[in-house]
């Protein structure tokens, strides 16, 4: 269907304000005063920017993940998926969406440190579930049983740790790091057999990251600098 030209407006708006708050995000952090800022720029009054995002940088974090799902399913546009096996359509979209995020480097860790603190931490989860929902998607995840959930909860920590892996040590570390753990994410079956760690546990993981991030300290897989 078409948009409406209130619908244009608003995508236009918002891709303008995201725009504008990347390369402000390092001075202001990400805050009510970079929503401000980034508003202003793009050449909205007070009332329109709070009509567009009434929940300020909550709403502004949303659009950034949002940016880096979309740039990350355009690449995966690019490639045909019916000649990947599975587990090799998972390493592909979780590259994808690292690269993505990485690309913003400006904003990258201000938006990290937004995620990390507590009150933010279901917006967090929230997102990186939309991200993974999307990447299952891509890769022809047709499932509806609890194996629709538990595949998300676990791609979603995967790429949490990916993450986190490629900021503390480095592109090669990263590649190491989720070729790791994508037999993890294609075995799960056999962890239930098995006893290996439930969904929950990987929650626990996933808040683990963000506590990371919060405070600083490196993981612990990554290579200790010379």
């Amino acid at each position: 269907m078409p948009k409406t030209p209130e619908q244009d407006w608003a995508t236009d708006a918002e891709t303008r304000v995201l725009e504008a708050a990347i390369p402000l995000a390092v001075e202001c952090g990400w805050n009510a005063r970079l929503v401000e800022r980034a508003g202003a720029a793009a050449g909205l009054s007070p009332a329109d920017l709070e009509l567009l995002l009434p929940k300020g940088p909550a709403d502004l974090a949303a659009l950034f993940s949002r940016r880096h799902d979309a740039k990350a399913l355009a690449e995966l546009g690019k490639i045909d998926v019916a000649q990947l096996k599975i587990r090799e359509r998972i390493h592909a979209a979780v590259e994808a969406r690292i690269e993505a995020a990485v690309a913003d480097e400006a904003a990258r860790k201000a938006v990290l440190a937004y995620f990390a603190r507590p009150t933010h931490a279901p917006l967090a989860l929230r997102l990186g579930w939309e991200t993974a929902d999307g990447l299952w998607r891509w890769a022809g995840d047709t499932a509806t049983d609890e194996n629709h959930y538990s595949k998300r909860a676990i791609l979603g920590t995967v790429l949490a740790t990916t993450l986190a892996a490629r900021l503390a040590g480095g592109h090669e570390h990263a590649r190491k790091h989720l070729a790791a753990r994508i037999e993890q994410v294609m075995a799960f079956e056999k962890w239930k057999a098995t006893g290996a760690p439930k969904p929950s546990d990987w929650g626990k993981a996933a808040a683990a990251f963000l506590g990371r991030i919060r405070y600083g300290a490196r993981p612990a897989d990554a290579p200790t600098q010379p």
